[in-house]
């Protein structure tokens, strides 16, 4: 088996952010055959057609979009913000979505959301679902990951519950399965 390139975005702007450090976790539990790349989207443009050259958008999307065509799967972490998740998330699928390319068709996807509440971000997660579905992901089926109360299970940086840990690793690998279900 080769190896599986997974990147991660990473809904939330903040470097100390849940978000964050939920998705940081990620590669140390990725099993063995799968490595996790954490791309920023941040830099990415507010989604504008004005922007675009000859039906593509600026080099810093086409660069963007080349990492997610390239990756075998796509990890998309979020907060919920309003019952929603964030802008700068929504952007970055925006601009996927509208490139020739439509590099997230058939590409298999995993939504992680949290929060410090009892929901755990699951209404972010339903939103996240609507607008990928769109777009033609393919998703893990089942318990969606949707961390509540992440506030009293991080430290140093990273998730360090051990029975979030084994539920994260647990979709990490239906992920794999996923995507080799797919290929």
């Amino acid at each position: 088996m080769s190896t599986l390139n997974i990147v991660g975005l990473v809904g939330s702007l903040r470097r100390g952010a849940f978000t964050r450090q939920m998705m940081e976790t990620l590669p140390d539990l990725a099993p063995e055959g799968m490595r996790i790349t954490l791309a920023d989207i941040g830099h990415l443009p507010f989604y504008n057609e004005d922007l675009k050259e000859d039906g593509k958008g600026p080099e810093v999307v086409r660069a963007f979009n080349r990492l997610i065509g390239e990756a075998d799967g796509l990890i998309v972490g979020s907060p919920e913000y309003n019952r929603s998740p964030p802008a700068v998330l929504k952007n970055a699928i925006d601009w996927l979505s509208k490139e020739p390319e439509a590099v997230l068709a058939g590409k298999p996807v995993m939504i992680a959301t949290q929060s410090p509440g009892q929901l755990g971000g699951i209404l972010a997660n339903y939103h996240l679902r609507q607008v990928l579905s769109v777009t033609g992901a393919i998703f893990i089926t089942g318990g969606e990951v949707a961390i509540t109360g992440i506030g009293k299970k991080v430290s140093d940086g990273k998730i360090s519950d051990t029975d979030t840990r084994d539920y994260l690793t647990s979709h990490l690998r239906k992920l794999s399965a996923l995507i080799e279900a797919h290929r």
